[in-house]
C-alpha cells in the first residue's frame, strides 16, 4: 500500500526513498530513508577520508582522525555531522511545536555542539548541547524554553541519541 519514490543517478550507488503510507486515503506515516558515504584510504592515524551524501549536499567533504580529535583546518568530522543533523532536527520541531500551540516562530538560530570524550574508556559521544535564540511574537521566556525543551526530548535525532546527555538553553532574542 506504499508509494515509493526513488531518485537514483545513473552509475552511482545513491538513493533517496520515499515511502507512505495510506490507510483509507488517510496520510498515516512517511518513512524517508537517506544515504551517505564515506571513501577512507590509510590505516587511521595517517589516513584520510571524504565523505559524500546521495543528496550532493555534502560533497568530498574531507575527514581525518588528526582534524577529528584537534583542530578541523577546514574538514569535517562525524561529531560536527551529527552537530548539524542535531540542530536542524531540533530547529523543526521547534517550529512546528510552536505554530501547533498559536506562536509560530519568525527566526530561530539552532547550534548543536556535540562532545567526543575518551576519559572514562574507548572514544564515545558524551553530550549535544542545543543552544537557540528565536523572534517568537506572543510568547514569554518561560514558555520558550519549556517548548525548547519538549522540542529537544523527543524528536528523531535525539532519539538516536538516547545514550547521550542533551541540554537545551533557549532564549528570546531582543526586539529590535
Amino acid at each position: 500500500m506504499g508509494n515509493w519514490a526513488r531518485a537514483m543517478r545513473p552509475g552511482r550507488r545513491r538513493a533517496i526513498s520515499l515511502n507512505t503510507t495510506e490507510a483509507n486515503g488517510d496520510r498515516l506515516m512517511t518513512t524517508a530513508s537517506r544515504h551517505a558515504s564515506t571513501i577512507w584510504d590509510g590505516d587511521l592515524t595517517h589516513g584520510t577520508g571524504t565523505v559524500n551524501s546521495a543528496s550532493e549536499a555534502l560533497r568530498e567533504l574531507p575527514v581525518t582522525y588528526k582534524t577529528r580529535v584537534g583542530r578541523p583546518d577546514g574538514q569535517t568530522s562525524p561529531e560536527e555531522l551529527i552537530s548539524a543533523a542535531h540542530a536542524s532536527c531540533f530547529s523543526m520541531a521547534l517550529a512546528d511545536l510552536l505554530a501547533k500551540e498559536g506562536h509560530p516562530s519568525e527566526h530561530l538560530d539552532v547550534s548543536a555542539t556535540v562532545t567526543l570524550d575518551d576519559r572514562s574508556g574507548p572514544p564515545t559521544i558524551m553530550t549535544s548541547q542545543l543552544a537557540v535564540t528565536g523572534r517568537v511574537p506572543g510568547i514569554d521566556n518561560v514558555a520558550f524554553r519549556d517548548a525548547g525543551r519538549r522540542a529537544g526530548a523527543a524528536r528523531p535525532v535525539s532519539r538516536a541519541l538516547a545514550a547521550v546527555d542533551i541540554t537545551v538553553n533557549a532564549t528570546l532574542a531582543q526586539p529590535d
